[in-house]
């Protein structure tokens, strides 16, 4: 076995995996570490990372050293996003990273995004479930949709996320009519262009990732507070979701933060994040005409960034 950290840095969050990993076989969580830092804020308006965000997203890098020395990693990897990916003084935070963790970040493309995304839902995935599957992580400022069996065969990353998509539009509270419309075309067009590369009408399974799916589980589940073990494989009647989906759309803000399983951290962008899973069950619905269930997995990206380094 060997200990490994993985480190999944997007628009949103910063999040830490520790995992003891051999050459077979599933990985062994040691240690499991999110902050929300929202590295990304403000970068799909002005194509830079904004200082303070900086500031934010190195202390919790500097923290996530300091847990991988505890516990004695052997070997790390770090992976940046969206946000990274779009900002044009990038280089800052990676000369940060390096400095602190002692290892060098990889920007990666929407393509690895998408395919460490599958490669960690599909590990948990048992033979019985109906292949194909399609993997759905929805970030901060991408969402990447991939399809295939126990390996990735088509997928896609869009530039749509939680932060990006509230800040383009969903700025009241609760947001307007005249909001939400011009969000849910922005991301029906981007849905559009996706069909072309994703076959979603042979799509069998659908598994959401990452934080907007699994707060939408956790209102469907309706539970008083956030619970990983029931949130993780759920899998719901399509309606219970997409009813979700639009009551954490439609919230205020106020009515969002008294919900006892939702992140502090979430409050202001989970509509938005609701909205987009929405829109993508409701298009695999209607692309193979029958989709009575969806499914949400905790393990994602995470989980395929540890894998990757057995």
């Amino acid at each position: 076995m060997t200990r490994v950290a993985a480190i999944d840095c997007g628009t949103n969050s910063i999040r830490l995996l520790i995992a003891d990993v051999s050459r077979r076989g599933p990985l062994v969580e040691v240690a499991r570490q999110m902050e929300v830092v929202r590295l990304g804020q403000g970068v799909d308006r002005t194509g830079m990372l904004d200082p303070a965000a900086l500031s934010r997203t190195l202390t919790a890098v500097r923290r996530y050293a300091e847990i991988c020395a505890e516990h004695r990693v052997e070997a790390t990897r770090f992976v940046a996003t969206s946000a990274t990916r779009d900002a044009g003084n990038r280089h800052t935070f990676v000369d940060g990273v390096r400095t602190l963790l002692g290892v060098e970040p990889e920007v990666v493309s929407g393509q690895e995004e998408a395919a460490l995304s599958f490669a960690g839902a599909a590990s948990v995935i048992g033979a019985e479930q109906a292949r194909p599957l399609l993997v759905v992580d929805i970030g901060g400022g991408s969402t990447e949709l991939v399809i295939g069996d126990d390996v990735p065969r088509a997928g896609v990353s869009l530039d749509m996320g939680s932060v990006r998509l509230t800040e383009r539009h969903l700025r009241a509270d609760p947001p307007t009519g005249k909001q939400v419309k011009a969000a849910r075309q922005d991301v029906r067009d981007a849905l559009a262009e996706a069909a072309a590369e994703v076959p979603l009408a042979e799509v069998r399974t659908v598994v959401g990732v990452a934080g907007s799916v699994t707060t939408v589980t956790a209102h469907a589940l309706g539970l008083p507070e956030y619970d990983r073990d029931r949130v993780d494989g759920a899998e719901l009647p399509t309606p219970a979701v997409l009813a979700s989906c639009e009551a954490l759309l439609h919230a205020t803000r106020e009515e969002r933060a008294a919900m006892g399983f939702m992140h502090p951290g979430r409050v202001d962008v989970i509509g938005a994040g609701a909205l987009i899973w929405g829109e993508v069950v409701s298009a695999v619905q209607r692309a193979t005409g029958d989709l009575p269930t969806v499914r949400t997995s905790e393990h994602d990206i995470l989980d395929g960034i540890a894998l990757s380094l057995r």
